[in-house]
Order: C-alpha cells, then sequence, then structure tokens
C-alpha cells in the first residue's frame, strides 16, 4: 500500500509500470460511495500496462484507503486532488483519463479545466458535469441512504453487497458528501469547446445512463458511444472482457 499526502490529505495510490516501450500514461479513477480502484486493478490496469502504458490508480477522497475528511467534496475538491496527484506522479505530458461512474465526470470535468493535458478520456456509464446528470447522482445518494437500513438482512445471503453498503453508510454517515457533491458548481458548457482529445463512453444497455450519451455528445462532437447490451451499471465489473474489447483496440488507435 502506498500513501501520499496530496492536496492536503493522505491519498492511497497505486502504480503498474509499463511493459515494453513506454507509449504514455493513464490514470484509472473510480465510482463513488461503495467504489474503489480495486475495480480498476482487478480488470483494466494490467492490460492497459501490457499495451505500453504507466497506469496510475487512487482511491478517491473518502473512498478505499483514502483520508475521510468530514468536509471538501465538491467536484472541484475531487479535480484538485488528481491534479495534485499528477504532479505527484511527475506526469507532465498529455495524460489519458479513464473513469468508472462519477470517475468519469472528474475525468472530464479535469479535461474542462486543463483541455491541452489530457490525450483521451474514456468513460464507463458516466457523462460530463450537467446540471442533469448531477440531479441524477442526488437522487442516487438519496437511494442509498434510504436502503442503508438493508445492510443486516442482506448480510448472510449478499456478504459482498453487505460490505458495499456499509462502506457507503459510513461515508454518508461520517461525511458532508451528500449535501457538497450535489451543490457543486459546475463547469460551463463552454468549457468543453476547448477539450479536443479524443473520447470513448460505455454504457449498459440496461442502465439509464445511456439516456445522457445524446447529451454528451452536444458537448464533446468528436465522442464515440458503445452500448453493451444487457448489462446494468455494473458494466466495468460484470463485463470486464467486453469493456476491453472495445477500450484496447480504441486506444491502439489513439496511443502513439
Amino acid at each position: 500500500m502506498s500513501m501520499v499526502r496530496a492536496n492536503g490529505i493522505a491519498q492511497h495510490v497505486e502504480e503498474v509500470p509499463p511493459i515494453g516501450a513506454h507509449r504514455g500514461t493513464v490514470v484509472l479513477i473510480h465510482g463513488m460511495t461503495s467504489d474503489s480502484m480495486a475495480s480498476w486493478f482487478l480488470t483494466l490496469a494490467h492490460p492497459l500496462a501490457e499495451a505500453g502504458l504507466r497506469v496510475l490508480l487512487y482511491d478517491l477522497r473518502g473512498h478505499g484507503r483514502s483520508a475521510r475528511p468530514a468536509t471538501g467534496y465538491r467536484l472541484d475538491d475531487f479535480v484538485d486532488d488528481l491534479e495534485a496527484l499528477l504532479a505527484h506522479w511527475g506526469v507532465d505530458g498529455p495524460v489519458h483519463l479513464f473513469g468508472n461512474s462519477f470517475g468519469g465526470t472528474v475525468a472530464f470535468a479535469y479535461a474542462a479545466r486543463h483541455p491541452s493535458a489530457v490525450a483521451g478520456i474514456v468513460t464507463i456509464e458516466s457523462a460530463p458535469p450537467t446540471g442533469e446528470w448531477f440531479t441524477r447522482m442526488a437522487r442516487r445518494l438519496a437511494r442509498v441512504t434510504e436502503t442503508l437500513a438493508d445492510a443486516d438482512a442482506v448480510a448472510a445471503s449478499r456478504p459482498l453487497m453487505a460490505r458495499r453498503m456499509r462502506d457507503a453508510s459510513a461515508l454518508l454517515a461520517q461525511t458532508s458528501i451528500g449535501e457538497e457533491l450535489p451543490a457543486s458548481a459546475l463547469p460551463d458548457a463552454a468549457a468543453f469547446a476547448a477539450v479536443d482529445c479524443p473520447v470513448l463512453c460505455l454504457y449498459g444497455g440496461e442502465s439509464a445512463v445511456k439516456e445522457l450519451a445524446t447529451a454528451t455528445e452536444r458537448l464533446l462532437p468528436q465522442s464515440k458511444h458503445v452500448v453493451v447490451p444487457g448489462q446494468k451499471h455494473t458494466l466495468l465489473i460484470k463485463a470486464p472482457d467486453q469493456v476491453r474489447a472495445e477500450v484496447l483496440p480504441w486506444l491502439a488507435t489513439h496511443v502513439h
């Protein structure tokens, strides 16, 4: 386990070095509440390293093994963390950003702030930081709170789900994320006009997030959108082979 201090808090980071010739750097950003860097580490980190990429991962503030401050959960705080970690890692050239769910939103927000610093974006079940997307996230946080009382009931039959529910419960009880994140200041739509890097967006065919694809394409007309039939919001975890089959060939055409 590697811990570094960045943007004023202790953050859990990992690195998978490239195999063969170094062809670039990718940062993998996970989703909120019950997710952690493990979802990327167990699915795509090593295939990306085998493709010649330096792979960097971290637990978002309040998640996994990173510190859990009581406050500081606006979108800008998460983007500031990424900015500080890139400086810590010594990344001085354009970087590829991969984001799962809210992690993709962090990637888009970073690109809006630093368009020339991003070489490419890949998101899974995500969208740029728009009012509609943040309204959906607020509803999701509310649903998580409503279902936490059932954690003990599912513990015996679904221990992994129960653990994830307990993790989400602790985050919501110990921090202000439920209030701060939905109230975040969002980038102006015009900020995305300067984001000209290639973008790949993957969605589960059974997930409502795919409804945001049209809005994403309006903001980022160069984006490519792929729907994986039969999958839900857990696309990365439940269908890693299909994710790799879409991502790796696409990446090969955009990494030189």
